[in-house]
């Protein structure tokens, strides 16, 4: 089985530089995941984190679409229940027109933030029950399909039209994602980076099951998203975890801030901490090229999956870019 890579990007904050260069680093690994074979380029969706600043996809895909040609772009994604369904639609036609045929719009039920942020980005605290009828909306505005009689859209369409229009995609970590997906015949993508894997058997299982063939899918399609990172030996990608395991250990302390470099990321850590942190470690996919490329067949194969999409951290861009590299020279992504 061939394996297809793709990558999600966050913006990560970095302590001692602006978060304005995390937003420039996203646009320039997006041209080298193009240069090195990768199928898809995915932005994320964060508000008032002070971890991901990349809180606009939208605007960040349109910087990429006018400096890639090839690559696919998307959205990981937008978190619809705080916006139109109708401008969303809007935004990804244009996006389409800036990059033909190459857009994926990935949604989410999850507010990407706190309850008061959240209220403040729409204040209708009901708003996440809308979101299948909001999708079914989208679906129809991205496709240029109109809305049945009887519906406020009902004749209203998004544009610019043209031959070519994004591709939905659902997001999820948990089983309603996975059924919703299904039902309306959608992609998947589940993060098995938010929940460190836990309930994407049951979640996957539960998508191929019970899909439904939509009008723009007839099978099945999904895919998870991993938090890997390789280096040239197994010590230096765990010497560049550091930095991925402190920003970790403290988020669950509540400490929430920009991410250490490896020098500075050692701290003591409580009994509880440790016993978490070699948890995590147990499963992580860090380590040389083959190493990660190994451990990333795996579960591409338990899963029966073709296409899986690759998130790394690291404090230099240097080492992100190079993990990058490595991954593609290990599954001949440019050949």
């Amino acid at each position: 089985m061939t394996l297809r890579l793709s990558v999600l990007d966050q913006s990560v904050a970095m302590s001692g530089r602006g978060q304005d260069e995390s937003i420039r680093q996203t646009v320039a690994l997006a041209q080298l995941a193009e240069k090195l074979g990768y199928d898809r380029f995915w932005v994320s969706e964060h508000h008032a984190h002070p971890s991901i600043v990349g809180t606009a996809p939208e605007i960040l895909m349109a910087a990429i679409a006018t400096q890639t040609q090839k690559i696919r772009i998307g959205s990981a994604g937008v978190m619809l229940p705080h916006y139109s369904s109708l401008k969303v639609a809007e935004q990804f036609r244009v996006l389409d027109a800036l990059a033909p045929g190459r857009i994926d719009l990935g949604v989410g039920r999850a507010p990407g933030s706190d309850g008061k942020t959240a209220q403040l980005l729409n204040p209708d605290r009901y708003a996440s029950e809308n979101f299948p009828q909001q999708v079914m909306e989208l679906q129809a505005w991205v496709k240029g399909q109109p809305l049945p009689a009887g519906h406020p859209g009902h004749g209203v369409f998004a544009y610019p039209q043209s031959t070519t229009s994004p591709d939905v995609w659902m997001l999820g970590s948990s089983d309603y994602g996975a059924q919703l997906a299904a039902h309306l015949g959608l992609p998947y993508a589940f993060a098995w980076f938010i929940t460190d894997g836990q309930g994407a058997d049951h979640a996957l299982q539960i998508y191929k099951d019970t899909f439904k063939p939509g009008p723009n899918l007839d099978k099945p399609l999904a895919t998870l998203c991993i938090w890997a990172l390789a280096a040239d030996t197994d010590e230096e990608a765990w010497h560049l975890f550091k930095s991925r395991a402190r920003w970790r250990m403290d988020r669950n302390l509540g400490r929430i801030g920009p991410m250490l470099p490896p020098e500075q990321a050692d701290r003591e850590y409580s009994q509880a901490e440790q016993m978490a942190l070699d948890a995590m470690k147990a499963n992580a996919f860090v380590g040389s090229a083959s190493t990660v490329a190994n451990k990333l067949r795996a579960l591409a194969a338990h899963f029966e999956l073709d296409e899986l999409v690759v998130i790394t951290w690291t404090y230099n861009p240097k080492a992100q870019a190079h993990s990058y590299e490595l991954l593609a020279k290990e599954f001949n992504l440019t050949s």
